[in-house]
């Protein structure tokens, strides 16, 4: 079942204080961008933050699975994604310890 837009636009709009937000779809899921860098990923309408130590101190004790299989593991977000303040700040702290896009070659 692929992720509804609706859920794809409930999440952005939650999250538009930690930076620029935006989404793309792949695959028939989506990625998430803040700055112009993936920090996660929204599949079967639930959504999965890239692992970073920032981000494993703020939650605690994440729980991490794979978004699809044969993905690695990210922070699997749940009741959470409610709690604007909570949310953002999650994707602000992942968002800063990403490393920046890599320059695509031609």
């Amino acid at each position: 079942m692929a992720s509804s837009q609706e859920i794809v636009d409930f999440i952005c709009e939650q999250i538009q204080d930690a930076g620029e937000i935006r989404s793309r779809k792949m695959f028939g899921e989506y990625a998430v961008y803040c700055n112009n860098k993936v920090i996660g990923l929204i599949c079967q309408d639930s959504l999965y933050i890239k692992p970073t130590k920032a981000g494993r101190a703020y939650i605690g004790v994440p729980t991490e699975v794979p978004p699809y299989n044969g993905a690695k593991p990210y922070f699997l977000v749940e009741d959470q994604v409610e709690d604007r303040e909570w949310l953002s700040e999650l994707v602000r702290q992942t968002e800063q310890e990403l490393p920046p896009p890599k320059k695509r070659t031609s």
